[in-house]
């Protein structure tokens, strides 16, 4: 747990999968990225899949940032991500920070991809049929843009987009919708960043203030391997766009000691950065 004043941050693993590490370095050759990354057999490299919980206790806010892969998969498509998802997962982190998944306020959609977001919902009944809300009382807080998007995507990323994962947040009218290039803050503590190389209208909650900021990278840094800006995924659908924003988050972890937590990284939740933005280093890690 790391404290980010009004809020403390927990980091929670959810689970595990795995993609191919082609697609996840892009032009890296694999004589390097091997290096840094569990592969196996299948060329396919072990991935965390991690939600941040936010608790203000003062303002009886409790936030979760993205869901995981969630349950809703045939074994045969499991198998071929090698999904692995602890349902449980959030419920403990939550019972250890003396709450209930009935306390949840906020989630935090920072984009509609499955490994982020398909744990939004679950089964009702039988598989293939109607679908329920994990946090049925919650806000989830999600760009328009990329709501959008997830309903229009491209040949690139259409495989990304499961609608049984979100459709049913817009049937029970749950979904705060971000607007703009530059959203206001949702409430105190919190302000939002975008991106748009992976994804459009990617959101990052940063969280904090004066005396302290954590930065969810979401898909723009996805694992501590990804933090050189050359090491961009083949899942972007504008990678120069990537490395750009790549340079922006680790010049704000460098000039101002914000900590950037890591969607992805199996052993890694969150970084203090050194180094330069072209050449960056971790010095720390907490979560």
């Amino acid at each position: 747990m790391v404290v980010v004043e009004p809020f403390e941050i927990y980091n929670v693993v959810t689970g595990t999968f795995r993609l191919d590490g082609g697609a996840m370095f892009g032009v890296v050759p694999k004589v390097l990225w091997e290096k840094a990354a569990d592969v196996d057999a299948e060329n396919r490299i072990l991935l965390a899949t991690r939600t941040l919980l936010a608790v203000n206790r003062r303002a009886r806010r409790v936030v979760l940032v993205d869901t995981g892969c969630g349950t809703k998969w045939s074994q045969a498509a499991a198998s071929r991500f090698a999904i692995r998802h602890d349902r449980e997962a959030v419920s403990r982190a939550l019972a250890d920070a003396h709450l209930t998944p009935a306390d949840v306020t906020d989630v935090f959609v920072t984009h509609l991809h499955f490994d982020h977001n398909g744990g939004l919902t679950e089964w009702d009944d039988e598989p293939g049929g109607p679908t329920r809300l994990l946090y049925p009382k919650a806000r989830h807080w999600l760009h328009r843009r990329q709501w959008d998007h997830a309903h229009d995507p491209t040949p690139r990323d259409r495989a990304s987009y499961l609608p049984e994962d979100y459709e049913a947040l817009a049937a029970a009218a749950v979904i705060n919708f971000v607007e703009g290039d530059e959203p206001p803050p949702p409430f105190e503590g919190v302000r939002w960043m975008l991106s748009h190389g992976h994804t459009p209208y990617q959101l990052h909650p940063l969280f904090g203030g004066a005396a302290g900021t954590l930065l969810w990278t979401g898909d723009v840094i996805p694992t501590v391997s990804h933090l050189r800006p050359a090491w961009v995924m083949a899942y972007d659908l504008y990678p120069l766009t990537t490395m750009s924003e790549k340079q922006e988050f680790s010049r704000r972890a460098i000039d101002e000691g914000t900590w950037l937590a890591l969607p992805h990284d199996p052993a890694v939740g969150a970084a203090a950065i050194g180094g330069s933005v072209d050449r960056p280093i971790v010095e720390r890690t907490v979560l």
